[in-house]
C-alpha cells in the first residue's frame, strides 16, 4: 500500500502527509488496543465506539458552563479529564458485571449498552456541538514532541506496553488462557471472572482516552461521535490477525492492522476516491484477511 500510494501522489511519501497518517490513526489505536485484549479474552464489546462519544463529553460537561451546554459545576480540567477515563472504566465495569456475573451474552449486552450510551449522549448535549473546552481537552492531538502528536508517541507507547504484558507478564498470559479455553484457566487457579472484567474495565479507559484524540483532532465534541468506528476497530483488529474465538493475536497484529487502514484511507483520500467507498474497502479487506486465515492456518471459522 505505501508502494501504491507513493505512485498514487507526489506527496504521499512527504514528511507532513506520514505524520498525517499517524495522527489521524492515533485515537483509532486506543480503540483498536481496548477491542483487541477483549477479543483475546474471548469476549466481544461494541460499546467502544460510543465510550469515545460520551466519556470525553461527560468530561467536558462537568468543566464547561451551563451556557456553553455544560451542567453548570465548573470544576477544574484536571477533574474533568478524570472524570473521562472513570467514565470509560465504569462503563466498562458494568460491561463486565452483565456478561461474567449474570452470564448475559456480551455482544448483545454491548450493542444494548451501545445503543443507550447513544441516547444518552444525544440527550444530554441535546443534539449540540460542544466547543467552549479548555485547551487541555484538545491538547493530546494538537500538541508536538519532535514535530509528532503527543496522542501518537501515546499510542506507540500503549502498543509497546501492551505488547509486553501480553507476551511477559503473567496477566497476559492469564488473558490468552481465558480466552483459549475459560474452564480450563479457572481449573488452573487463574481468577477468570477478574480478568474478564477487568479487560472490560481496562478497554472502556482506553476508548475514553482514543475520545480524548477524536476530541482533540476536530475540534469540537459532536452528538454522533464515534459513530461507526466500531466497524473500522474490528477491521483493524481482523486484519491484524486477533482471533474472535479468543485466545490468539498480538499487538504488534493490531499495529499494522492500524497503520494499514490508515495507509488505505490516505491513499484513497489522494486519488480523490469518494469517502462513502472508503467503508466498501475496508470490508473488502476484513473478507480478504478472513479468508487468508483460513487458508493459512487450517482452522474452521466459527
Amino acid at each position: 500500500m505505501v508502494l501504491i500510494g507513493a505512485f498514487v501522489s507526489h506527496s504521499f511519501l512527504t514528511k507532513a502527509n506520514l505524520i498525517s497518517i499517524l495522527g489521524s490513526s492515533a485515537a483509532l489505536s486506543f480503540v483498536v488496543i481496548a477491542e483487541s485484549l477483549i477479543l483475546i479474552a474471548g469476549k466481544f464489546d461494541l460499546s467502544l465506539e460510543s465510550v469515545v462519544g460520551v466519556a470525553p463529553a461527560l468530561g467536558a460537561m462537568v468543566v464547561i458552563p451551563k451556557a456553553a451546554g455544560g451542567f453548570g459545576l465548573e470544576l477544574p480540567t484536571a477533574v474533568g479529564l478524570l472524570v473521562v477515563v472513570l467514565a470509560g472504566a465504569g462503563i466498562g465495569a458494568v460491561n463486565g458485571v452483565l456478561s461474567v456475573k449474570l452470564k448475559l451474552n456480551a455482544f448483545i449486552v454491548t450493542l444494548a449498552m451501545l445503543i443507550v450510551l447513544r441516547g444518552c449522549l444525544v440527550g444530554s448535549t441535546k443534539g449540540k456541538t460542544l466547543f467552549e473546552m479548555p485547551n487541555a481537552f484538545f491538547a493530546l492531538a494538537t500538541d508536538t514532541a519532535l514535530g509528532v502528536p503527543i496522542s501518537v508517541w501515546l499510542a506507540a507507547a500503549a502498543f509497546a506496553v501492551t505488547g509486553f504484558v501480553l507476551r511477559y507478564h503473567r496477566v497476559g498470559r492469564g488473558l490468552y488462557a481465558v480466552g483459549g479455553n475459560a474452564p480450563a484457566a479457572r481449573a488452573a487457579g487463574i481468577q477468570v471472572d477478574r480478568i474478564l472484567i477487568g479487560v472490560f474495565m481496562v478497554g472502556g479507559a482506553l476508548a475514553a482516552i482514543g475520545g480524548l484524540m477524536v476530541t482533540g483532532y476536530v475540534g469540537a465534541i459532536s452528538a454522533d461521535q464515534g459513530n461507526g468506528m466500531i466497524f473500522t476497530v474490528f477491521a483493524a483488529a481482523v486484519i491484524g490477525g486477533i482471533s474472535l474465538q479468543g485466545g490468539r493475536g498480538s499487538m504488534w497484529g493490531a499495529t499494522t492492522g492500524v497503520l494499514l487502514l490508515g495507509v488505505v484511507q490516505n491513499v484513497l483520500t489522494l486519488a480523490q476516491v469518494p469517502s462513502f467507498w472508503i467503508q466498501a474497502v475496508y470490508g473488502g479487506i476484513i473478507l480478504f484477511s478472513l479468508i487468508v486465515a483460513r487458508v493459512t492456518s487450517g482452522d474452521a471459522q466459527h
